[in-house]
């Protein structure tokens, strides 16, 4: 059986047999092995430390590595943090893209399931308390917030995309209005919660709902 070398949308080589199999790279299945022991470990620390108090040392220990291999993967506390903010939100967009596709065809219900899932699932993350108790130099706040342009960015190209998927006739400028909104909306009410999940859901989907209505209705006609 042959085999080629080429590059995947993961970054790093595969290999290619003649029946058009992939199969990753020992070293690369390795690394993203490591990457989720290591955000697993984070995970289990915040659950009973602030993140001041938690130190790369600490991350290493729990996940049973060396701090030189958690460095040389990440190369400083903040990147380390970076990555594992947008690794937890990949989790929570899987969940709000699950929450649509039950009620793409009902947009407003569709905002109000993805907001309700998300804060749901964030309630109970160790990383939104983590962030919410951070103070101003040593939390993960600012990450979200003021040093947030790859986690916003990554939440509103994910959700709009998956919108263009549902309703493909909304022009793609509407949609991604509609979802900065939606996003920004939501990790606020995760950060500073003032209502249930389902409360706040539904207070979304009576802001944002009517809009995507009309929206979804024009492509239609």
């Amino acid at each position: 059986m042959s085999r080629s070398t080429t590059r995947g949308a993961y970054d790093g080589p595969v290999t290619t047999t003649s029946g058009g199999g992939r199969r990753v790279r020992y070293a690369d299945a390795a690394r993203a092995l490591l990457k989720e022991t290591l955000f697993d470990a984070a995970s289990g620390l915040l659950r009973e430390h602030p993140w001041s108090a938690v130190r790369m040392v600490d991350i290493a220990r729990a996940a049973g590595v060396s701090r030189q291999t958690l460095y040389n993967e990440f190369g400083s506390r903040q990147s380390f943090a970076q990555a594992y903010i947008m690794h937890e939100a990949e989790k929570f967009l899987a969940a709000v893209r699950e929450a649509v596709h039950a009620h793409r065809d009902r947009p407003r219900a569709a905002v109000s399931a993805a907001v309700e899932v998300f804060l749901t699932a964030a309630a109970s993350e160790p990383l939104i308390a983590a962030i919410v108790a951070g103070d101003e130099s040593e939390g993960l706040l600012p990450l979200v917030t003021n040093q947030a342009g790859p986690v916003l960015s990554l939440a509103t190209d994910n959700v709009t995309a998956y919108l263009a998927t549902v309703w493909p006739g909304v022009a793609s400028r509407s949609l991604r209005l509609v979802a900065e909104q939606l996003v920004r909306l939501a990790i606020s009410h995760a950060a500073s919660p003032t209502a249930t999940p389902a409360e706040v859901g539904a207070t979304l989907a009576e802001v944002l709902g009517p809009h995507l209505d009309e929206l979804v209705a024009g492509s239609q006609q």
